[in-house]
């Protein structure tokens, strides 16, 4: 037998480690040939082209960290902490943030983390803009997918609010949902794989960080090697994040205008897509 402290310990030690050697391996930076590839994925199974990643935020359960006031409550009655993420159309992990205030809001987690500062600064190494399917103008950019929460950006769509909508903007909002469900999928197979994710972590904070970073990067390692199994994200017990009302810039309201028309267009509509929405 050992000591409680002693385990907590090996299990804080081994999370670290864990996350120091496999990330490297398994959850890199793509640069711009892998971006093109995660396109050409979403494209073949999400019907969205110019898609290199879905985002979203959950809430991971937690007993109140010491002298952390309402930081960590959430509006859902309980503490926790985030975890936000950038996912591609395998349900692999592309990028990770750990740990912000159970009570920020999916935009201000987005805004302050790594990945949302180098989109803003253009640092991702995106590929350059291209024309949609079948078509020769104008131009697109590649974007990443969210839902209401986040701000409408250049490179990031977002639905379109769902009062009184036209056809053509609920095709959209039926396409955008279809290549941003994959991120929800990953977090059930996430939660389903390593089962302290059903319940509050008790550990201390900085250590279920740690659990939770390990956990993402032998999520993308067990992907690569085992492959996917659907049933497994079916149901999981990680929480929603908040979706706050944000407003997006015009850049970005011309490029979902694109979108739109296009998935109306002969080159981009589904067969099927007017009776799903």
């Amino acid at each position: 037998m050992i000591g409680k402290s002693t385990a907590s310990v090996i299990i804080r030690e081994t999370c670290v480690a864990i996350w120091k050697v496999v990330h490297a391996a398994v959850m890199a930076q793509p640069h711009k040939e892998e971006w093109l590839k995660i396109a050409d994925q979403f494209q073949q199974s999400c019907d969205f082209p110019n898609c290199v990643g879905a985002i979203d935020g959950k809430h991971i359960r937690i007993k109140k960290p010491i002298r952390s006031g309402s930081q960590y409550f959430n509006y859902k009655i309980f503490f926790s902490f985030v975890l936000f993420a950038v996912c591609d159309a395998n349900y692999s992990f592309r990028y990770i943030d750990v740990g912000s205030y159970g009570s920020s809001s999916d935009s201000a987690v987005f805004g302050h983390s790594d990945f949302g500062q180098m989109l803003l600064n253009n640092t991702l190494d995106l590929p350059d803009n291209t024309t949609l399917p079948g078509t020769t103008s104008p131009a697109m950019p590649f974007v990443f997918v969210g839902d209401e929460a986040f701000a409408l950006g250049e490179h990031l769509m977002r639905p379109y609010s769902s009062r009184g909508l036209s056809i053509a903007r609920r095709v959209f909002n039926y396409r955008l949902t279809r290549a941003r469900r994959v991120v929800e999928c990953a977090f059930g197979i996430l939660a389903n794989k390593w089962r302290f994710l059903h319940t509050p972590i008790h550990l201390k904070l900085e250590t279920a960080i740690s659990a939770v970073k390990a956990a993402c990067v032998l999520h993308n390692f067990v992907r690569e090697r085992d492959g996917y199994n659907f049933e497994d994200s079916l149901s999981h017990s990680l929480e929603s994040h908040l979706p706050s009302v944000v407003r997006g810039h015009r850049q970005g309201a011309a490029v979902r205008e694109h979108f739109t028309a296009y998935f109306m267009s002969p080159h981009g509509a589904l067969p099927w897509q007017l009776e799903a929405i």
